[in-house]
């Protein structure tokens, strides 16, 4: 069950709460041939999604010799209500991560049951995007997940606050209060109440801003915040590939009317952060109002994932002793001649925005044949699936003719690959703000 929030979802199902299935695309002949497994956690705020979208539609991508397993998950108040009745229900008295309960079960679910589709259930890599991708994190953070994956990618997020946010994700105790609030607003004075109410009830009051659900620190499934686990070097020691896309909300800031300017900036960042704000804007410069328009783009999009995904890819780096690959999407990517979520089609100020990448990483251009893609769109389409499937395979993503894609460390500078027409790895010019902002968080 959800709302229609993001309009370039396109589902092939019906939105019900008998939604615990999954998809397996296999090339597998016979069972027993052990490929890679490649398992998906679609994004959406944790709200909306579903794994029968067709830019995740993993038939091309299996066809690179991995099989490929697209899974479903409560969503919003039926997937993430914390609630003390809840949390007395339940034998580990914990409540509120439904949704990630329903991703653990998936993955025992391919653990048990991969091999009969040609699946190596000791080579399974979980990759998300967005919300997705901060479930990959959680996942890595989170002891009942252990041992049910080896490899992790993800694109755009992690659980990871950035300054002025305080911690990603509440604990148990403010979802509960949060839960409470919720069922009160509708009268509800009782979990069973709560219940009796119709799911399309609980939607209208979510939609009407009745509530915000999302992963907690239940003290179960997830014992401890994923920053102080990864700090402490308690996550799972696997392989990591993440990055996220140049442009993630740039659309907000430059389609802005009236547009963005220095003073609108200046005062904005300096309103946001305070005695913080000069050292932002050294980093975030704004001596015209085209420059200023730039780092309030960069500055939304890096508090919304860019920074969170970097402290993720760091800390791992420094605690793990796993590999880690780092990459930046920065493919200008076409519109449809309908345009894009409002964005008229002969716009050029989106970019490289947000999930933008996923349709390429699964081989899936044609899910809108309209938009009007280039050769060099399939050619790199063509790489990045190459890439993510050598890493699924070996846990490394370089193989083949594919540009060189340095491990992520301080003793290569801190190298990452830049995903576009060209590919090319390169260090990070763009380190100084993530450095800027880890200062800021931590006070």
């Amino acid at each position: 069950m959800q709302a229609r929030v993001f309009a370039d979802m396109v589902f092939r199902d019906d939105a019900d709460e008998d939604c615990l299935h999954l998809n397996v695309w296999t090339p597998a002949r016979a069972a027993g041939e052990r490929l890679p497994v490649m398992v998906w956690i679609h994004g959406g705020g944790f709200v909306a999604g579903s794994a029968s979208e067709p830019r995740q539609d993993g038939a091309e991508l299996a066809r690179q010799g991995v099989v490929v397993v697209g899974i479903n998950y409560r969503l919003g108040v039926f997937g993430f209500f914390a609630h003390p009745e809840l949390t007395a229900d339940s034998e580990q008295a914990a409540s509120g991560n439904q949704g990630l309960h329903d991703q653990v079960a998936a993955l025992e679910w391919v653990r048990r049951n991969i091999a009969a589709f040609g699946g190596d259930a000791d080579n399974v890599t979980i990759f998300g995007e967005s919300a997705g991708s901060l479930s990959v994190s959680a996942l890595m953070a989170a002891p009942l997940a252990r041992g049910l994956f080896h490899r992790a990618v993800g694109e755009s997020g992690a659980c990871f606050g950035a300054p002025g946010q305080g911690q990603a994700l509440p604990m148990l105790g403010a979802s509960e209060e949060g839960g409470l609030a919720f069922a009160e607003a509708l009268g509800a004075d009782t979990l069973a109440a709560m219940r009796a109410r119709p799911a399309a009830e609980l939607l209208k009051a979510v939609k009407e801003g009745g509530g915000r659900f999302a992963p907690t620190i239940d003290g179960h499934l997830l014992p401890d915040p994923p920053s102080e686990v990864f700090a402490r070097g308690g996550q799972s020691p696997v392989p990591l590939l993440a990055g996220w896309n140049r442009d993630e909300l740039r659309a907000l800031d430059a389609l802005a009317r009236p547009p963005t300017t220095v003073q609108k900036f200046t005062e904005r960042v300096r309103q946001q952060f305070g005695s913080n704000a000069d050292a932002v804007l050294s980093v975030y410069p704004a001596s015209s109002d085209a420059e200023a328009l730039e780092s309030a783009a960069s500055l939304r999009s890096d508090l919304f994932v860019g920074y969170a995904t970097w402290k993720w890819l760091e800390v791992h780096a420094e605690t793990s002793g796993a590999p880690v690959y780092r990459f930046s999407f920065d493919r200008k990517i076409p519109l449809p001649p309908d345009g894009w979520n409002g964005v008229p089609a002969t716009s050029e100020d989106v970019g490289a925005r947000h999930a933008g990448e996923i349709e390429y990483v699964f081989g899936a251009l044609d899910w809108r044949p309209d938009i009007p893609w280039q050769p060099s769109d399939r050619a790199l389409s063509r790489q990045m699936a190459a890439y993510w499937t050598h890493f699924a395979r070996a846990g490394d993503p370089n193989g083949g003719d594919l540009p060189e894609w340095p491990r992520y460390s301080a003793a290569d500078g801190f190298r990452l690959i830049h995903l576009d027409g060209t590919s090319r790895a390169a260090p990070d010019a763009r380190r100084g703000r993530y450095e800027t902002l880890d200062a800021i968080s931590r006070g």
